[in-house]
């Protein structure tokens, strides 16, 4: 049964819906009397960037516009690096709200708004402003916690078109770790990929990208080789699926041992998140008709590539920045015919979320970091 309050604030929503003015979500005393929230900010403190807690007024949506009340977001390599003043070559932005990955339940709705409604669970997409088709200039100047304000707010606001809905399955910290790996991932395999069945695939450590890739792979009936230079972490890889494994710390020429696990055929897909360091052996175990996803370079990126070779074994490049909001749209789809759920390493609170910061730096994980706020 409502109470009072709600049957108020559910008459007061008709009639802000005839008005054509924004609705409102039907929140407890104490949400109802606060008017400010909390919200990390890149500031500077003794000469360095660091995350600033900071209480902003909560937003309110315009049109077209949907507040969320946001219940955990992760983190990528992309974030440290942009922390670290590493990405995009120049420092963050004081006071740009980090984190491009989210999610959350829709707590209010603007004038006009068709795709959601209060009590929606939605996510954020990485280009807010990229729905489908091509990417642009335009669109790459909508990747949240870079380009824009990111998702590490108790709320935000953002466009209908900018969101996407979870799938059932999935709690809120699951959900949160899909917008950038998991994009990406599927991007690489599936859409400029063309992964299908017995494909053998070369996932680089086991960092968030190539957790999904390893999910993705196995789901799709091919056959996942993976590296790490921690064994423990490679059991646990076989565990979920893994064809094949190699520790690329005891085994420096790793590529002969993941081609040898092939057949010497070679592999069909590569999905090329260390840089400098892995390329050259990356292509080195790729095999005829090959697909090699440039995606990341934790060891830096390397600058020249053997293109006579790559015309010779009619190999594909293709350089992957996340993907749309069809791309996760059909991500989803795929996660949910499955059942898939992402790996979470380790959540940590928002009060903490400097130290995810710290864990993600370290290297010790596998597969996703998330700060939760409930």
């Amino acid at each position: 049964m409502k109470t009072g309050f709600s049957q108020a604030t559910s008459r007061l929503n008709q009639v802000l819906l005839a008005a054509g003015l924004a609705t409102l979500a039907i929140p407890s005393p104490a949400v109802a009397q606060a008017q400010t929230m909390r919200q990390y900010q890149f500031g500077v403190v003794d000469d360095e960037v660091r995350l600033v807690m900071k209480e902003v007024a909560q937003p309110t949506p315009g049109a077209n516009e949907v507040l969320v009340r946001v219940r955990a977001t992760s983190l990528n390599r992309r974030d440290l690096s942009i922390l670290q003043s590493q990405y995009g070559g120049r420092n963050p932005r004081t006071g740009l709200v980090p984190l491009s990955d989210g999610a959350g339940e829709v707590i209010g709705v603007g004038p006009g708004v068709t795709r959601f409604e209060v009590g929606d669970r939605v996510a954020g997409i990485f280009f807010a402003s990229w729905v489908d088709g091509r990417p642009s200039a335009r669109t790459n100047a909508s990747a949240r916690g870079g380009a824009i304000d990111g998702m590490l707010s108790e709320m935000i606001v953002g466009h209908e078109d900018g969101l996407v809905e979870i799938p059932e399955h999935l709690s809120f910290i699951e959900a949160a770790t899909l917008p950038c790996a998991g994009v990406t991932a599927w991007n690489a395999l599936f859409k400029h990929g063309g992964l299908v069945e017995d494909d053998f695939v070369l996932l680089e450590g086991t960092g968030g990208v190539s957790i999904f890739g390893l999910q993705f792979s196995v789901a799709a009936g091919a056959r996942p080789i993976i590296t790490s230079s921690s064994d423990e972490k490679l059991v646990h890889a076989r565990e979920m699926g893994a064809y094949g494994t190699v520790n690329y710390r005891t085994n420096t020429e790793w590529q002969d041992e993941v081609r040898a696990i092939t057949g010497n055929a070679g592999v069909t897909q590569v999905l090329e998140v260390g840089g400098r360091d892995t390329l050259p052996k990356a292509i080195r175990a790729l095999g005829y008709g090959g697909h090699i996803a440039i995606i990341g370079g934790l060891s830096g990126f390397a600058n020249a590539m053997p293109i006579g070779s790559f015309i010779g074994r009619s190999v594909k490049v293709t350089g992957i920045y996340v993907g749309s909001r069809a791309d996760f749209e059909a991500m989803n789809a795929f996660i949910t015919q499955h059942q898939l759920r992402p790996l979470v390493d380790k959540v940590f609170t928002f009060d903490n979320a400097p130290a995810a910061y710290d864990h993600m730096a370290s290297g010790n994980h596998m597969g996703k970091i998330v700060i939760a706020s409930f």
